[in-house]
């Protein structure tokens, strides 16, 4: 279940050195070389998937509850005021190596950083029609 040409199994599997915070049999945190700020990690699965759509449910459960106890123990040891926690899926979405990962951003005041977007506009009519989109298909 590795990809012998993805950069981030070689960094989860121990070939290429890092900075890693975490360690477990499935997953490793590292620090990440271009932090948008103090603390910025990533938590890489030591098997490979490309986005969370090829992921079994089982194994995302597993990484998420990996960033929620990670999130607490970072805030906690680094003095953080507030954390965002990132998957990004496709180059559209952000995407920009092709190996399932979680960006764990510990914020600060006046950090500078944002995680957002701008918001836009619906009709009650557009709402209704993706609405009915879930409804047919949970029948």
């Amino acid at each position: 279940m590795r990809d012998d040409n993805c950069i981030f199994c070689k960094i989860a599997n121990g070939d290429i050195p890092t900075n890693a915070i975490y360690e477990d049999d499935k997953y490793k945190v590292i620090l990440d070389l271009g932090p948008a700020t103090r603390g910025h990690a990533l938590i890489l699965p030591k098997y490979h998937f490309a986005n969370i759509y090829e992921m079994p449910a089982e194994n995302v459960a597993e990484a998420f509850s990996l960033a929620k106890r990670m999130a607490e123990e970072m805030t906690d040891r680094l003095g953080a005021d507030g954390f965002n926690i990132v998957q990004n899926n496709n180059e559209v979405a952000g995407q920009t190596v092709f190996h399932f990962h979680i960006h764990l951003i510990p914020r600060y005041k006046g950090d500078g950083q944002t995680v957002g977007w701008k918001p836009g506009e619906s009709t009650p009519e557009e709402l209704s029609k993706i609405r009915e989109l879930f409804q047919k298909s949970s029948s």
